[in-house]
């Protein structure tokens, strides 16, 4: 008899906006890696989809089941599935100015190393030019390489020298210490050490505290795209305001995103 997939159930607290999860995800879906299709999350053989009430179900074939923790831990990071949607709600409805909708996530990392790239490759340029790139990476490997594979690669992806010189500085430092791309004892601190790398701002540390860290309280403030959301709200001063926003300032800049 053929062994048959076997589905998890993956907890969550309501509410839950799967559709602007989904929508986030699915524009920055890398071919050959990953990808939605009829409203279901697929890599690697899973596939992740909502389940009935407050679940999302997660089938993962035969061949993968021996490592099933490992893949409802990366399940819940990428779907932000441990987060208190009732205080941050709360939190974030106290500011009207806010165009924050109830159930929000973060949309966070399959991988945090792939959206590390990501981040750096999305320097300055669009979402869809970014995931070209990222594209052309997967294609030149056959696969998304891990830290040992980018770090003496000899790439041609059509970005700047700077911005490969940092993705490859990154990896070597990654490769030696796979401990930075995990938070530290508080997010100054994550910060301080991304930054630390050649080529990684405030701006690529923060988005990648946010998505790949599990940094609820970073914030981008540099971004274009939340000052322009923030500029048609009649926000003055972005970073001055985000302080109402604290702890929960990853999910403010979720919504400004969402406004533009």
């Amino acid at each position: 008899m053929t062994p048959t997939p076997s589905t998890i159930h993956l907890a969550l607290r309501l509410p839950f906006r799967w559709d602007a999860l989904a929508a986030f995800l699915a524009t920055r879906a890398i071919a050959g890696v990953d990808a939605f299709a009829d409203n279901r999350y697929e890599r690697d053989g899973i596939s992740i989809e909502p389940g009935h009430g407050s679940m999302l179900d997660m089938t993962v074939p035969p061949s993968l089941a021996s490592g099933v923790h490992d893949l409802v831990v990366r399940a819940r990071r990428m779907f932000d599935l441990d987060a208190d949607p009732i205080a941050i709600d709360e939190h974030l409805h106290r500011d009207r100015l806010l165009p924050y909708r109830a159930g929000t996530r973060v949309p966070g990392a399959w991988e945090p190393f792939e959206v590390a790239v990501r981040a750096i490759v999305g320097q300055q340029i669009s979402v869809r030019g970014a995931t070209t790139i990222m594209e052309r990476l997967v294609g030149y490997f056959d696969r998304f390489p891990g830290p040992a594979d980018l770090a003496d690669a000899n790439l041609q992806l059509g970005m700047p020298r700077s911005r490969l010189d940092a993705i490859q500085g990154m990896a070597r430092a990654v490769a030696e210490d796979p401990a930075i791309l995990t938070p530290a004892a508080t997010l100054e601190e994550t910060i301080a050490r991304l930054t630390a790398l050649r080529g990684i701002g405030p701006w690529t540390a923060h988005y990648i505290a946010m998505r790949a860290l599990g940094e609820h309280d970073a914030f981008p403030d540099g971004d274009l795209g939340l000052r322009k959301a923030a500029a048609a709200l009649g926000i003055d001063n972005l970073l001055q305001r985000a302080e109402r926003w604290r702890p929960w300032r990853a999910y403010a800049a979720i919504a400004l995103w969402e406004s533009l």
